[in-house]
């Protein structure tokens, strides 16, 4: 690993931007981590009724409420997006790049980017975001804040949330499976059910600050067309390789300047026709971060 950061020092420092792409290693080397005892902590209960494995899992488990339902995914939305992750890897990522003329394009949804305090305006999220609600027909392209009606969700379920944000179940109490009906969200224009702003099928909404964000990254990418640019891919695998990693080998291949770095643990590949300027690390995403 050593030699290879040493050449990614070297890239780095030559280069006029810095292009991010981020994927869910990132946030797994941060330590959002969706199974094991992070999962046991926050969704014992739910496992041991339904028996599930994780955090996935359990979203796409087909409860018989809305009551239910919301019981779980607000917990899922609060300790993915509200809280905090363990380990500061986006805070190290963010002071390489602070001083940089850098875009973030990212796949993850947990909105861990602008809470170390990388600058929105340049940051694309293409998938959604953990911290957005959305009509699910949907009859209007407009999204809203979810952070109050979650976080009532979660007290509603016997949980503190604590000065540093984050979730604690006092000793001695049971968290309830379910939420008051009062607190299941429905869209103000035509009454159906609210949902997460996630990309998962056609019913996806683009909201205008979907379209803002997009149009910044074309107009960066634009401007610095034929300049030294590192297309810097983070924990970027194979689920939706045409966001991050098929665009970055390709304009990585149409400008002999540019360059490209990939690291993941685990996975880890560039196309023969940029291999010449391409750097694959197998490695731990925090380890290299602490060594640039």
């Amino acid at each position: 690993m050593g030699e290879k950061t040493e050449q990614l020092k070297r890239v780095w420092e030559q280069a006029e931007a810095v292009v991010i792409g981020a994927g869910a290693g990132l946030s797994t080397a941060a330590g959002f981590t969706y199974d094991g005892e992070r999962f046991r902590k926050y969704f014992g209960d739910f496992t041991g009724k339904y028996h599930f494995g994780n955090m996935y899992a359990g979203g796409f488990y087909p409860y018989d409420t809305w009551r239910e339902y919301w019981a779980y995914w607000s917990r899922y939305i609060y300790v993915n997006r509200y809280v905090n992750p363990p380990k500061p890897v986006y805070q190290r990522l963010y002071e390489l790049v602070k001083d940089r003329d850098y875009f973030v394009l990212t796949t993850n949804v947990d909105h861990c980017f602008q809470k170390a305090g990388f600058a929105k305006e340049r940051l694309y999220y293409t998938q959604g975001d953990y911290g957005l609600f959305q009509c699910s027909v949907p009859c209007h392209d407009r999204t809203c804040d979810n952070g109050e009606t979650v976080r009532a969700m979660v007290e509603a379920q016997g949980f503190c949330i604590m000065t540093d944000g984050s979730l604690y179940l006092p000793e001695g109490v049971t968290a309830a499976m379910t939420v008051p009906s009062e607190l299941v969200p429905r869209c103000p224009e035509c009454g159906e059910h609210l949902c997460m702003n996630l990309r998962a099928d056609d019913t996806f909404v683009q909201d205008e600050g979907w379209y803002r964000a997009a149009g910044r990254y074309e107009t960066f990418l634009e401007e610095h067309r034929g300049k030294k640019v590192l297309f810097l891919e983070l924990g970027v695998g194979y689920n939706t390789p045409g966001i991050i990693k098929y665009p970055f080998w390709q304009m990585t291949a149409e400008n002999p300047k540019a360059a490209y770095a990939c690291v993941n643990l685990g996975e880890v590949c560039a196309p023969t026709e940029i291999i010449d300027r391409s750097i694959c690390i197998n490695a731990d995403i925090g380890e290299v971060l602490k060594q640039l």
